[in-house]
């Protein structure tokens, strides 16, 4: 219990640093964001009178706890920039970026485990190089590369799938909004064309976005399962009368997949808040082309809720993987125990 007060306490800590940071970063950066929200032609009197509306007027530390308490009461701020609500733009956009992540989350999960499986108990060297090969791709080329390449050949070459055409196809009717998630939204109406075209769209922004974390993955997961493969219970198992193959899957590969955890955590709050330039070569309507305008126009509001949106995720995902850790791994709930315990007896 108190392992997870601490890493709650820890992830609390990181959120506010983030907030910290964003807020302060952008205030120091060289511009000015009422200029470039009313141009060069705004008089004096146009320009005092938006940066009172927009709070710049006050003290630093004042202006950012105006934001922190407009946070809590729900008040995320204004895009000038965009003419809306922040509140609203997330709420508009965000969905998709969230399917998206999501897309390539599962892509470079279930793949990793698959090509990590293999690697490790095919005794074919062509099977471990293929998969070598594919993993030195997926960590070596630049994501927006990689994407123009995905357009090209399978889009363009090919016609297999849509390319650069958003979410759905012209002439497909959007499903009802239930979650915002096409693919989900499509599944509860019974509307299996958009389901169809919804998910044909998602595959390859999916693919380009969560290649180098599948690669990645397959390399942390099948270290792991050599490690544990060659473990004494493995060798109990065989013993008992089960085959190598069923050995590994049934025990070697669980607790391999333990140890990879944590950089499956780390990965997926990535996927989750890393999708700015996929969403733009695809025109995804995500919220990475207006974080991007954002950052050019120095939108304060816009930024700031991008990044405090990315600490909660990373932080809810770690924690929840470490959590989940300490719930199925003796050893690190035992480790846990013994590291509280001996705090105590230290201070005492």
């Amino acid at each position: 219990m108190k392992a997870a007060v601490s890493r709650i306490a820890t992830g609390l800590s990181a959120i506010v640093g983030a907030s910290l940071l964003a807020f302060f970063l952008l205030r120091v950066a060289p511009g000015d964001p009422v200029a470039l929200v009313l141009g060069p032609f705004a008089t004096d009197e146009a320009k005092a009178a938006l940066r009172e509306q927009m709070g710049l007027d006050l003290p630093v530390w004042t202006q950012y706890i105006r934001y922190i308490g407009g946070i809590f009461r729900g008040d995320w701020g204004y895009s000038y920039t965009l003419g809306v609500e922040v509140r609203t733009l997330f709420a508009d956009r965000l969905p998709a970026s969230i399917e998206l992540a999501l897309a390539a989350s599962l892509f470079a999960v279930v793949f990793a485990g698959l090509t990590a499986v293999l690697q490790v108990m095919s005794r074919r060297r062509w099977v471990q190089r293929t998969i070598d090969a594919v993993n030195l791709v997926g960590l070596s080329l630049p994501q927006f590369w990689l994407a123009l390449l995905l357009i090209v050949g399978f889009a363009e070459v090919l016609g297999w799938l849509p390319g650069s055409s958003g979410r759905l196809s012209t002439g497909v009717l959007e499903p009802p909004h239930v979650t915002g998630l096409f693919s989900v939204d499509a599944i509860l109406a019974g509307d299996w064309t958009a389901f169809a075209d919804a998910t044909a769209h998602l595959v390859l922004p999916a693919i380009a976005l969560g290649l180098y974390s599948m690669a990645f993955l397959s390399r942390v997961f099948a270290a792991n399962l050599r490690v544990a493969a060659g473990r004494p219970f493995v060798d109990i198992a065989i013993a008992r009368g089960l085959t190598r193959r069923h050995a590994i899957l049934r025990h070697a590969a669980p607790n391999a997949a333990i140890t990879s955890l944590t950089a499956a955590g780390i990965l997926v709050g990535l996927l989750m808040t890393g999708g700015v330039l996929v969403e733009g070569i695809f025109s995804w309507p995500g919220i990475g082309a207006s974080v991007t305008s954002g950052i050019q126009s120095q939108d304060f509001s816009t930024v700031q809720a991008y990044v405090l949106f990315s600490a909660v995720v990373f932080v809810i995902i770690n924690l929840a993987i470490e959590l989940i850790i300490l719930r199925i791994d003796p050893r690190v709930r035992d480790s846990a125990a013994l590291q509280t315990t001996t705090s105590s007896k230290d201070a005492l």
